[in-house]
């Protein structure tokens, strides 16, 4: 069979970093293990019923067996609109301010793919999402890694930017509610944000993945909520995260009109539209009762709170995330977060994510799901209990 080269760009791009746990948890399992998957992304709890409902009436409807339009349909845009406006007050034109997208995923590539020309720089936090990277390789742009950590909050520091990389970024990511850390944004550190990249000119991506998901308190902002802050740039938005609806692959983006008018034309041309039944179905999910998104809420924060008080109480110094579906550990003394990570699927059958795979600051790190039920979460501390590497409880 004759053999063919890739393209560069894609020799650029490394393994999917989240295919490669996948790949270690099955063979684990395949052999007989009992694997507590804490390293998986992909929500457990069901769709809400209503939304169900409402694509299973949607998908018998002769309107939507034809092909759906390359905008998306009008009335998944003014749900939109409308959804921002009941839980954030931001008023947003569902014609000029909208784009649906077929998952956010496509979103994170199809932005910078829509604003960047080979060679500029785009500005990513170190640690961050893996696909980011990929993105910036799509477009064949210049990376510039913004180091967050701890003593930061997790929050980059843009006075720390040297100027001649300031001046040449056109766009910047940011995640917050943050995967892999678990940060959440402060209104101070949006302000920041937008004065930096109206000074230079950089487009803001907000990557909202995790918008309904803040814990103990503490309730997710908006980027579109700021002054100048759909001027100076768009946001992501999914389905997946605050209506358990992963495998409907629904996103949109909101924000600034020019930025919308460029990845329409992207991704009309790139991409094709998100079935109608699921556009209808995500009509319910924006219009419709938040009750069920709050009730996941409260499930994944008292996993997260379980979890974090047991590992606490064996002497594992950590501490809970405010937003995300993740807690970020440091890893106990001797170990980086791909030996950590090694080690708790050899010897307890846990599977975590390595902070590495997140970029270098995550070196120290291992990220972990609270996508288990409460009792997985008990028997994971029961099993890391039994390693004996922690001293005494605090």
């Amino acid at each position: 069979m004759a053999q063919f080269e890739m393209a560069d760009v894609v020799k650029s791009l490394p393994i999917n970093y989240f295919s490669e746990i996948d790949d270690r948890i099955n063979a684990k399992i395949k052999v007989g293990d009992d694997v507590i998957d804490l390293a998986s992304g992909s929500p457990d709890l069901a769709t809400d019923p209503a939304i169900q409902a409402a694509m299973q009436a949607a998908i018998i409807d002769p309107s939507n067996h034809s092909y759906p339009p390359f905008m998306g349909k009008d009335n998944v845009k003014d749900a939109v609109a409308q959804f921002y406006k009941r839980v954030y007050d931001v008023e947003i034109d569902p014609a000029t301010e909208v784009m649906i997208v077929s998952s956010s995923g496509v979103s994170v590539v199809a932005v910078p793919q829509t604003l960047l020309n080979p060679g500029d720089t785009i500005l990513l936090t170190n640690p961050a999402y893996p696909p980011y990277f990929a993105a910036a390789k799509l477009a064949q742009a210049t990376i510039y890694e913004m180091p967050v950590t701890a003593e930061t909050d997790f929050l980059p520091d843009f006075d720390a930017i040297p100027e001649e990389v300031a001046v040449a970024a056109k766009v910047m990511m940011l995640n917050y509610p943050n995967n892999p850390t678990g940060a959440v944004a402060t209104p101070v550190f949006f302000e920041k944000a937008i004065r930096f990249a109206a000074k230079y000119q950089i487009a803001i991506v907000h990557d909202f993945a995790y918008a309904a998901i803040g814990y103990n308190g503490v309730t997710p902002l908006s980027l579109m909520q700021m002054k100048d802050g759909k001027a100076q740039g768009v946001e992501l938005y999914t389905a997946s995260k605050t209506f358990s609806m992963a495998d409907y692959r629904f996103g949109f983006v909101v924000g600034n009109a020019s930025i919308i008018a460029a990845l329409k034309n992207y991704h009309s041309n790139a991409y094709t539209m998100v079935p109608g039944f699921i556009q209808d179905g995500m009509t319910q999910a924006l219009t419709g009762s938040l009750e069920q998104v709050e009730a996941n809420r409260l499930v994944y924060e008292t996993r997260l709170n379980t979890l974090v008080k047991g590992l606490q109480a064996i002497g594992w110094s950590v501490e809970a995330s405010k937003g995300s579906l993740f807690a970020w550990f440091k890893v106990p003394d001797g170990f980086t977060g791909a030996s950590f990570a090694n080690y708790l699927l050899d010897e307890a059958q846990i599977a975590v994510a390595p902070g590495e795979g997140f970029g270098s600051m995550g070196a120290n790190y291992v990220r972990v799901s609270v996508l288990q039920p409460t009792e997985r979460l008990v028997e994971a501390v029961a099993r890391i209990a039994a390693l004996g590497l922690f001293g005494e409880a605090r």
